[in-house]
């Protein structure tokens, strides 16, 4: 399998930055460049346009015309350069004048009239001629006794070509030394910014299982990382308490394993020993099958409270009607109940929200453990009572009184206010501390009173947030 490459942020940032700068000055430069392409166009237009008039002053004068036959050199002299022409021709006769000393093949471009002023607009421009730009302008003149003549004049763009290569040139030149000197200086800039990051992945390397309590700290660090900070943290905390529960668990399943996996081993080692009926080998089965039942239980008990997940519990909450709940869960425990004499009373109105088969089982643990501790004849009632805040649940039994001392310890796992009921298949010690974790899970509160042989658990659920 290929391993996939990863890429430095560092670098891919110093390219950006680089990138940037290539394209922000290249931008700038192409913007310059056409603004100076612009204004040699019109400086060199208006050359050819001030030629023309000068042209058309001058052969005007007929002493000029006789300078045209006797000294053309003069005109020559004029142009000064081989990127040049002037042509001087009566409408379909042969050339007065021509000075072309680069051999130009002179396009053909309709003349000006006479007495129109020269624009910019006049100037014709040829993309090509001789692989190079060339601009050209004709007008039509009256010079006296020649009659009408046209003059034509144009010039090869060599210069500003070269002038605008050699500006281009020093565009990309500048623009690539300026991006490869920004992407050093981003790389430096941001290998110094993500100094805080290594930092804190050095100090994230350094926690684990047995350091669970640390934290990352946020002193000093970018406004940026204060929320991966803060969400590392959170997942610590739910890890270390994890790590808590799950260790409270194993500790509590060897302490608790122990008692009747000894009363397991000892009775059937003692059968074992010697020959026994018929009849003592079922008492002992049915006797190991109590305290297997029993540990069945707690060990089903045991993975709840360390599996139960808080995010799942929360996302999987609904509004549940508090009648039909307690009314379902009286009529599960009808039965059981009667056989203890023992009736059931359930009431209640309001809007329940949690999620269903956490609150059913909640619901059921405090009935079971008041059915198993009510005295016969007795009333067991079921309460739903909704306020401001949310609804409270109410289960209440009569029975013995438990002692003051007892009732701040009932949620804790395998506390039990009558040791003797300690082997009790039906009995486990985790009934209402799976009761205080769904609780804890859906954020409501629990707690018990006992008074004048009445004892009474409650349940607050919080409403549903809007």
């Amino acid at each position: 399998m290929n391993k996939r490459r990863h890429y430095s942020l560092t670098l891919r940032l110093a390219l950006i930055f680089a990138l940037l700068a290539f394209a922000l000055l290249a931008t700038l430069g192409v913007a310059l460049y056409r603004e100076l392409e612009r204004e040699l166009i019109m400086r060199d237009d208006a050359a050819l346009i001030y030629r023309i008039d000068q042209l058309r002053n001058l052969l005007n004068d007929s002493n000029t015309l006789d300078l045209i036959k006797t000294k053309p050199e003069l005109f020559q002299n004029m142009l000064s350069n081989r990127e040049s022409v002037l042509s001087i021709a009566a409408p379909g006769q042969k050339p007065l004048l021509t000075v072309n000393p680069g051999n130009i093949d002179l396009p053909s471009v309709p003349p000006v009239p006479k007495h129109h002023e020269l624009t910019f607009a006049d100037v014709h421009h040829f993309p090509s001629i001789n692989g190079v730009p060339f601009a050209t302008v004709a007008a039509s003149i009256d010079s006296g006794d020649l009659g009408s003549l046209q003059v034509t004049t144009g010039r090869l763009m060599t210069e500003r070509t070269a002038v605008l290569a050699s500006y281009r040139l020093s565009v990309y030149i500048l623009a690539s030394i300026a991006a490869i000197i920004l992407a050093v200086v981003g790389y430096l800039l941001v290998h110094r910014g993500l100094l805080p990051l290594r930092r804190l992945a050095r100090h994230a390397q350094g926690i684990g299982v047995g350091n669970l309590a640390e934290r990352l700290d946020s002193h000093g660090a970018p406004k940026e990382l204060l929320p991966m900070i803060d969400s590392f943290n959170t997942m610590l905390e739910r890890l270390a308490k994890g790590f808590v529960q799950l260790g409270q668990v194993s500790t509590d399943m060897a302490h608790e394993l122990r008692t009747p996996i000894n009363n397991l081993l000892g009775e059937t080692q003692v059968a074992l020993q010697q020959h026994r009926s018929i009849e003592s080998y079922q008492q002992l089965l049915a006797s190991n099958v109590e305290e297997l039942e029993r540990l069945a239980r707690m060990l089903d008990n045991m993975l709840f409270l360390a599996r139960t997940d808080p995010a799942s519990a929360l996302r999987q909450r609904q509004e549940l009607s508090a009648a039909d709940e307690v009314e379902r869960i009286a009529e599960y425990f009808e039965g059981l109940a009667g056989d203890v004499d023992i009736s059931i009373q359930a009431e209640g109105e309001g809007v329940i929200w949690a999620e269903p088969m956490l609150l059913r089982r909640a619901l059921a643990n405090l009935c079971a453990n008041a059915i198993k501790y009510g005295a016969p004849g007795t009333e067991l009632q079921i309460r739903a009572v909704p306020s401001a805040e949310g609804i409270h649940l109410r289960v209440g039994n009569r029975g013995e009184t438990i002692a003051a001392e007892h009732l701040p310890r009932l949620f804790e796992r395998f506390y039990r206010v009558d040791e003797s009921r300690e082997r009790s298949a039906q009995s486990n010690g985790l009934g209402l501390s799976i009761v205080a974790t769904i609780m804890q899970l859906h954020n409501g509160r629990y707690s018990v009173s006992s008074e004048a042989g009445v004892t009474c658990f409650e349940l607050f659920f919080p409403k549903r947030e809007d």
